[in-house]
C-alpha cells in the first residue's frame, strides 16, 4: 500500500490515480507468479481457477435462514421524520453474510398493510432458481399484504452484492441492504487486509414514493426533483431550518455525525462499498486516504488506486484503505452527487476516527469537509470506467465473437400526453402475468408477441436531438437462443429538455464483459469496434452509460429464465427504460406455485 504511485492525470485534475506495477508486491501477490516464464503463467492461472472450484466443491455448504417482517416505520435517517419501508424495523436492513456455495433462505412477511412488495437479490445470478430473482411482473407475482413468500437461492460466487425492493418505485422508500459472500476456507484472495467494513450509499427524499410515482405518471409531468439528502449506511444530515415545524429535529441521537469505522494506525481495511441510490451518481472519498480498488461486482480487478471512487446505482466495489495518517485526529468520509447539479443536495458525511491515545473519537475533523470533484466533469468519470480491467489471474475467457448484436437507443418520448423513456422506441410496461409464468405455461396472450427491434436507425438519428417518433408502450421480449453470445451497445441521447445524463444499466441473471465506453454515436460499420477491449475486460452486472456516449457489453445467454435489463435509476425504469430477455425458458424446472396468483395465473397460487 505504501508503494502506491500517485500520478496526476491530465483530465482528472488530481482525482484519478494510476496503479504502479511496483506496488503489486505490497498487496502480497504470489511471488512465484511474477517470476515464472510468461509462457507458463496461463497454466498457473488455469490451475488456480481449477483449484478454486475444487475448493468450492469440497467445502461444506451451509444454509442460512432469515425471517423478515417488511413494514412501514417512522424513521428519521437525516433528522426529518417520515415513513420508511423497513426490514424487522430497521433501515437499511441486515447484511446477509455467507460463504460461496451456501444457500440463503429468506421468509418475507409482508406487513405493509396496503402495499405489495418483492425483493431482488442484486448480483446473485439465480442459477436454477430464476423464480427467486424477485422482480414483480417478470419472475413472480408481488407479495400481497399479509402474505409470506420464501426466497431460496445459492450464492455461487464470492463478492459484494445488494438486495432491494423491486416493486413499483418502492426502493425509494427503503427496503435495502448488502450481501457479503466470502471465499471458502483455504482460498487466498489476491490481496490482504486486517478488517473489513460495509459502506452502503443512498439518496433520500422527504416526498413519499406515492407522490413521486404520481408526478411521473401525470400530465403535466412532475419530476421527482433532487434528493434532500445523501445517506451513508442509512444516515444523513438535513438542515432542519428548511423543514416545516415539528418534522425535523437535529437533536435526535440518530442525527449525530455517524462514524464510518474506527481505524487502528497501520492496519489495512477492506471497504465493501455499494450504491443503492434511486437517482444520484456519486463520488465517495475519505479525506487523506487513497483507495486501492480490488473488486467490482464480485470480480477481482487489476488493482488501481483512486483518491475517490465514482460509483453508480447498482454497482459494488471493494477497496483497500491504509490507516497511515496522523492518528491524533479524525477524518471526513464524504459522498457527493456527480452528473447532476448538486446545489439542492448537500454531500453526505461520516467520520473515520482513529483509535489512538489522546484522540477523541467523537471529535469532528479539524478540517473543512472535502468538496469533491466538479459535478459536471464527465471526462474523469469515463476515465475511471476505462481503468477497470480483469485481474490477470482471474480473467474469464470471453467468446471471440457474438452471435447477435443489439444496438439499443434510449430516448425520452411523449406518448399519449405522458413522458416516457423508450428503448428503440418501446417503453417497457410489465404485464399483469409475470413473464416467467406466462412463457413457461404457454400463455401467449399475456404479453406482447411482436419482438422489439434489434437496432435503431443509427445512420440518420441524431443523438443530440429529441426523439424522432412518439414511440409505443408495450411488453415485448427479446428471445435469445440458449447458449448464444450477445453483444449489446447502449447508446445515450438527449432527453426532451435537450440534456443527456448518466444511466447505470443492470442485467439480471448474468454478468457481462464490459467491452468499452465511447463518446458520441456508435457506428458499427466504422472503426468503433477497434475501441473495444477483448483482451482483459472486467465482468460486471451493472455498468454506467455516460452522457453523450455509448457503452458496449457482451454476455452469454446461458441461464434459462426471463431476465430484466434496465436503467437502475428508479424513476427511469418506472418510466419504461428497460428490456426483457428470455433464454431457454423450456429448460426451467417446475415453477413454484407461490410465484403465481396474479393476472392469468389467478387460481394457480
Amino acid at each position: 500500500m505504501k508503494d502506491w504511485d500517485l500520478h496526476q492525470s491530465s483530465t482528472a485534475g488530481g482525482f484519478f490515480l494510476l496503479y504502479s506495477t511496483a506496488s503489486a508486491s505490497a498487496i502480497n501477490y504470489a511471488a512465484v507468479f511474477g517470476t515464472m516464464l510468461p509462457s507458463a503463467r496461463p497454466l498457473l492461472a488455469a490451475a488456480a481457477v481449477l483449484c478454486f472450484w475444487l475448493l468450492v466443491a469440497v467445502a461444506e455448504a451451509k444454509v442460512h435462514h432469515y425471517t423478515w417482517d417488511i413494514s412501514y416505520q417512522l424513521k428519521s435517517p437525516d433528522c426529518f421524520e417520515k415513513l420508511a419501508v423497513t426490514v424487522n424495523g430497521e433501515a437499511p436492513g441486515p447484511t446477509i453474510r455467507a460463504t460461496q456455495g451456501d444457500t440463503i433462505v429468506v421468509a418475507v412477511h409482508n406487513k405493509l398493510e396496503t402495499e405489495n412488495t418483492a425483493i431482488h437479490w442484486h448480483g446473485i445470478r439465480q442459477i436454477d432458481t430464476p423464480w427467486a430473482d424477485g422482480v414483480a411482473g417478470v419472475t413472480q407475482c408481488p407479495i400481497l399484504p399479509g402474505e409470506t413468500f420464501t426466497y431460496q437461492f445459492v450464492v455461487d460466487r464470492p463478492g459484494t452484492y445488494l438486495y432491494h425492493a423491486h416493486y413499483g418505485m418502492q426502493r425509494v422508500a427503503g427496503l435495502n441492504g448488502m450481501i457479503v459472500v466470502t471465499v471458502p476456507d483455504g482460498f487466498v484472495e489476491p490481496f490482504s487486509y486486517d478488517e473489513e467494513h460495509t459502506v452502503l450509499l443512498g439518496d433520500w427524499w422527504h416526498k413519499s414514493v406515492y407522490e413521486q410515482a404520481t408526478g411521473l405518471s401525470s400530465n403535466p409531468f412532475v419530476f421527482v426533483t433532487e434528493p434532500q439528502s445523501l445517506l451513508i449506511n442509512g444516515r444523513g444530515m438535513f438542515n432542519c431550518s428548511l423543514a416545516p415545524s415539528g418534522t425535523c429535529n437535529a437533536s435526535r441521537p440518530d442525527c449525530a455525525l455517524p462514524t464510518l469505522f474506527t481505524a487502528v494506525p497501520g492496519k489495512t481495511y477492506l471497504l465493501r462499498i455499494g450504491s443503492l441510490t434511486s437517482l444520484s451518481s456519486l463520488y465517495f472519498e475519505i479525506e487523506g486516504h487513497p483507495m486501492m480498488v480490488v473488486e467490482a461486482d464480485g470480480h477481482y480487478v487489476l488493482p488501481f488506486a483512486v483518491r475517490g471512487l465514482f460509483i453508480y446505482s447498482g454497482e459494488t466495489y471493494s477497496v483497500l484503505v491504509k490507516a497511515d495518517q496522523d492518528p491524533r485526529r479524525n477524518y471526513w468520509a464524504a459522498s457527493h452527487v456527480v452528473g447532476r447539479n448538486p446545489s439542492q443536495t448537500p454531500s453526505g458525511m461520516a467520520v473515520v476516527s482513529y483509535a489512538f491515545n489522546g484522540n477523541n473519537p467523537w471529535m469532528p475533523p479539524p478540517t473543512a469537509p472535502p468538496a469533491g470533484p466538479a459535478w459536471n466533469n464527465t471526462a474523469i468519470r469515463v476515465e475511471q470506467s476505462r481503468a477497470i480491467f480483469a485481474h490477470p489471474r482471474y480473467v474469464v475467457p470471453m467468446p471471440a465473437r457474438a452471435d447477435r448484436t443489439l444496438l439499443l437507443l434510449n430516448t425520452q418520448n411523449r406518448i399519449d400526453g405522458h413522458i416516457k423513456w423508450t428503448i428503440n422506441g418501446v417503453s417497457l410496461m410489465f404485464p399483469a402475468t409475470p413473464y416467467l409464468v406466462a412463457m413457461k405455461r404457454g400463455m401467449k396472450d399475456a404479453y406482447e408477441q411482436r419482438p422489439p427491434p434489434d437496432m435503431y436507425d443509427h445512420m440518420s438519428h441524431e443523438i443530440s436531438a429529441p426523439a424522432p417518433t412518439n414511440g409505443t408502450v408495450g411488453s415485448p421480449v427479446y428471445r435469445l437462443a440458449l447458449g448464444s453470445v450477445v453483444d449489446v451497445v447502449l447508446q445515450n441521447s438527449n432527453a426532451l429538455n435537450n440534456k443527456t445524463e448518466t444511466h447505470p444499466w443492470h442485467l439480471h441473471g448474468h454478468d457481462f464483459w464490459v467491452l468499452g465506453h465511447g463518446e458520441g454515436k456508435f457506428n458499427p460499420a466504422a472503426d468503433a469496434w477497434r475501441l473495444l477491449n477483448v483482451r482483459d475486460p472486467i465482468m460486471k452486472n451493472t455498468v454506467p452509460l455516460h452522457p453523450d456516449g455509448w457503452t458496449a457489453v457482451r454476455f452469454r445467454a446461458d441461464n434459462p429464465g426471463v431476465w430484466l435489463f434496465h436503467c437502475h435509476v428508479e424513476a427511469h425504469v418506472f418510466m419504461g427504460m428497460g428490456v426483457v430477455f428470455e433464454e431457454g425458458v423450456k429448460r426451467v424446472g417446475r415453477l413454484p406455485s407461490s410465484i403465481m396468483g396474479c393476472g392469468r395465473s389467478k387460481g394457480l397460487h
